[in-house]
C-alpha cells in the first residue's frame, strides 16, 4: 500500500469544460464492505466514483467491467464550488481496488486501497490534532502532518483504519489549511475515520470534507450554540470487523448554549449500544474533548462536567477505550470505572492491565503534526473525586487518573492492535525534536534525544486484558469457592480458550479442537459427601449468526487426582450421533460418598465438527458450570 497508484493513473480531459476535482478523501463506511469517498468540484456536475479491482486496469485505462456510484452533495458554504459524496458498497476482501471520481472525460487521477481479511484481528492508527495552521505556518504543519502520516503507514503498512481525535484545522472554514490537511497521499488509500474538535465546528467545511456513516445531525448532536447556518458535525457509528466504533459530537455539551447536552449524547451510545453492540466483541468510543488527559485542558469546566456526565454510563454501556484529542499531550488512563480508579493497586505504567466489569480506559493523543504542544501540569489541591486533578497516591507528579503522561515536544502517533482477547495500545514517536516540527522551529524547546529515543521508538506499551474477553471459543465466568467448603474456581482472568480454526474434513464438515480452561476442585468438608461438575453451551454466535451448541463435544479427564475425582462420559458432537452433545448438562467428574478430602483438577478435551454450510465467522459461546454437592 505504500506504493499505491497515488497519482499515476490520469485520465484525459476535456480542456474546454473540464471540472477541477480537488479535496479527494476516503473515509470509513457502514462495515469493513464499504468506502465513503468525499471530494470538492469546481462545477455543479453529475459525477460518480468508478471503481475496478487494480489488476485489471491496464496502461492506466478502467476496464468496461468498471463499477460506478453516483454521487450527490451541494455547494460549499465556505469557498466557491460543490461539495461530493458517494458509498461504494459491495467491496470483496483481499482485494486491492483502483478508483477515480468525476465523470466521463473529467476524470480525477486515480487512487488504490486495499481490503484484508473480513474476520479475525486487525490494526488501526490513531492520530492526536493535526490542527494545520496553529503555529503560524501553515505549511510546516502540513510538513509534519504528512511526515507522521508517512512515517506510521510504512511502519504499519497493513492497518486498516486511520482515527482521527478532532481539531484538523486551525480555522474550520480556512480553506487553505484544509488543502493542507488532506495533502497526505495516505488519506486516499487507507480510510480515515474523521472527529470533529472545537476547532472545526465553526462551520460547514468539516462535513464537506468528511461525509461519515451512519450520523444523527439532528439538533441534540449537531447543534453547538454556533450561529445559525454554521453547524457542523454529528454522532456516528459503526461496525469494523470486531469493533462497534461510537464517534461523537463532543463539543454539542452544553443546553445553555443550544447543544443537546452530555445528556443526549449518553442516550444515543445507550443506544446504540443496545443494537448494536452485539454485533462486535469491542466497544470503542471517540470524541475530541479528552476527560483524563495531563496538560491545559485537564481542568477545563466543561471536562470536569463531562466526567460526572459519561464515565459512570460508559462504564455500565460495557465500553473499552475512549480514544480523544484536544490537549495536544499523550496520557493513558488507569482503568477507570464508574468515574473513579478501579483497582487503587493498580501501578503506574503497567505493561498489563487487568480491567474488570466497567473498567475503561482513555487514552489522550499528543500532536500527529507537531504544529502545537500543551505541557503537563502539576496536580492540585482537587482531590482523587470524580472532578478532581489531585496527585496519584502511587505517582504524586502526575494526576490521580492517569497511569501515565508524557509531552516531549515531538510528534507521536498510538497504534492499536484489535485481537480477539486483548487490544494492544502504544504511543510511538513519529518524530525527533529535527524539522518538520513546527512548534521547535518556532522556538519551543525539546526533550527528546534521536539517539536514545528515535522515530520510530515506544513511548507507552499496554495490553489491555478485559475480565470478560471475547474471542474465537469458550468464555468461562465463575465465582470462587469459600474457604474451608466445597468448592470449584477458574481464575477469572485466564485466557480464553480457543478452537483456533476450523479445519474442513472429506469435503463435508468442519472440526475445531481444543482444551477447556482447567477447573480446581476443593472439599475439605468434614461429612466426606458426594459432588459432581457438570456442564453445558448456548448457541455459538458471530453478530446474527450462529449455530447449535450440539455440535460440541468432549472428552473429560483428571488431570490431578484428589477428592476422589473421577472423570465423567465422553460425550460426542451431535455431527457423528444426532444427539445433543454439550447443548444439555454434561458431567465432567464426580466423586462418590465417603471420598477424601483434598483437591483435584478437571479437564476436557474438546472437539467441534460442523457442517460446512455454516457460514464464515468468529463463533464464540459461553461455558456454564454447574456444582452439585449433598
Amino acid at each position: 500500500m505504500t506504493a499505491a497508484v497515488g497519482s499515476g493513473l490520469m485520465a484525459t480531459a476535456s480542456a474546454a469544460e473540464s471540472t477541477t476535482i480537488t479535496g479527494v478523501i476516503l473515509g470509513v463506511g457502514a462495515n469493513e464492505t464499504q468506502r465513503v469517498v468525499t471530494w470538492y468540484s469546481s462545477a455543479d456536475t453529475a459525477q460518480k466514483i468508478q471503481l475496478a479491482p487494480t489488476a485489471e486496469i491496464v496502461n492506466g485505462e478502467f476496464p468496461a467491467s468498471a463499477v460506478s456510484f453516483d454521487a450527490v452533495g451541494g455547494a460549499n458554504t465556505s469557498t466557491t464550488g460543490f461539495n461530493r459524496h458517494a458509498t461504494i458498497t459491495n467491496l470483496r476482501e483481499n482485494t486491492a481496488y483502483s478508483y477515480r471520481v468525476g465523470a466521463e472525460g473529467n476524470w480525477s487521477s486515480a487512487y488504490a486501497f486495499k481490503t484484508q481479511d473480513f474476520e479475525g484481528d486487525y490494526d488501526f492508527l490513531f492520530f492526536g490534532d493535526p490542527q494545520i495552521g496553529s503555529s503560524g505556518d501553515r505549511l510546516k504543519d502540513q510538513a509534519g502532518w504528512e511526515e507522521t502520516l508517512k512515517v506510521a503507514t510504512a511502519a504499519n503498512p497493513n492497518a486498516e483504519l486511520l482515527v482521527s481525535g478532532g481539531d484538523h484545522v486551525e480555522s474550520a472554514n480556512d480553506e487553505g489549511q484544509w488543502t493542507s490537511f488532506l495533502a497526505p497521499d495516505q488519506l486516499r488509500q487507507y480510510p480515515l475515520v474523521a472527529t470533529i474538535g472545537n476547532h472545526d465546528v465553526g462551520g460547514k467545511s468539516y462535513e464537506q470534507h468528511h461525509f461519515t456513516p451512519n450520523t444523527d445531525r439532528t439538533a441534540p448532536y449537531y447543534d453547538n450554540g454556533n450561529p445559525a447556518g454554521t453547524k457542523s458535525g454529528g454522532d456516528y457509528w459503526f461496525v469494523y470487523k470486531d469493533v462497534l466504533f461510537i464517534d461523537i459530537n463532543s463539543n454539542s455539551y452544553n443546553p445553555a448554549t443550544g447543544g443537546g447536552g452530555d445528556a443526549a449524547h449518553v442516550a444515543y451510545v445507550t443506544d446504540v449500544v443496545n443494537k448494536h453492540g452485539a454485533e462486535a466483541k469491542w466497544k470503542v468510543l471517540v470524541y475530541h474533548h479528552s476527560i483524563y488527559s495531563p496538560a491545559s485542558h485537564a481542568t477545563d469546566t466543561d471536562n470536569k462536567q463531562r466526567r460526572e456526565d459519561f464515565t459512570t454510563a460508559f462504564s455500565n454501556l460495557g465500553i473499552d477505550m475512549v480514544l480523544q484529542g484536544h490537549d495536544h499531550s499523550y496520557s493513558r488512563s488507569y482503568s477507570i470505572k464508574n468515574g473513579q480508579k478501579e483497582n487503587p493497586d493498580e501501578k503506574p505504567g503497567a505493561a498489563d492491565v487487568f480491567p474488570g466489569p466497567g473498567g475503561v480506559i482513555y487514552v489522550t493523543a499528543n500532536s500527529a503534526s507537531g504544529s502545537k504542544y500543551y505541557d503537563i501540569k502539576k496536580p492540585d489541591s482537587s482531590g482523587t473525586g470524580i472532578r478532581g486533578n489531585g496527585p496519584d497516591p502511587l505517582d504524586p507528579g502526575k494526576y490521580w487518573y492517569n497511569s501515565v503522561q508524557n509531552q516531549e515536544h515531538v510528534r507521536s502517533y498510538v497504534k492499536v492492535q484489535v485481537r480477539g482477547d486483548k487490544l494492544v495500545l502504544a504511543n510511538v514517536r513519529s518524530g525527533t525534536c529535527a524539522a518538520p516540527n513546527a512548534a521547535v522551529e518556532e522556538g519551543l524547546s525539546c526533550t527528546n534525544t534521536a539517539e536514545g529515543q528515535p522515530v520510530g521508538s515506544i513511548v507507552d506499551n499496554v495490553t489491555v486484558h478485559p475480565y470478560h474477553g471475547d474471542g474465537q471459543a469458550i468464555q468461562v465466568n465463575v465465582p470462587n469457592p469459600a474457604p474451608g467448603e466445597f468448592g470449584w474456581t477458574i481464575d477469572g482472568y485466564n485466557g480464553l480458550v480457543d478452537l483456533g480454526v476450523a479445519q474442513e474434513r472429506n469435503g463435508t464438515y468442519f472440526e475445531a479442537n481444543g482444551k477447556i480452561n482447567p477447573i480446581l476442585v476443593s472439599d475439605s468438608r468434614r461429612s466426606l459427601a458426594p459432588w459432581s461438575i457438570s456442564a453445558s453451551v448456548g448457541d455459538f454466535q458471530d453478530g446474527d449468526k450462529k449455530f447449535a451448541g450440539s455440535y460440541l463435544g468432549w472428552t473429560p479427564y483428571v488431570l490431578d487426582g484428589g477428592a476422589g475425582a473421577e472423570a465423567g462420559a465422553p460425550v460426542l458432537s451431535s455431527y457423528d450421533d444426532q444427539g445433543k452433545g454439550l447443548s444439555v448438562s454434561s458431567g465432567l467428574g464426580a466423586a462418590v460418598q465417603g471420598h477424601p478430602r483434598g483437591g483435584a483438577k478437571l479437564g476436557a478435551d474438546l472437539d467441534l465438527k460442523i457442517p460446512d454450510s455454516i457460514a464464515k465467522g468468529s463463533y464464540r459461546t459461553t461455558l456454564t458450570i454447574t456444582a452439585l454437592s449433598s
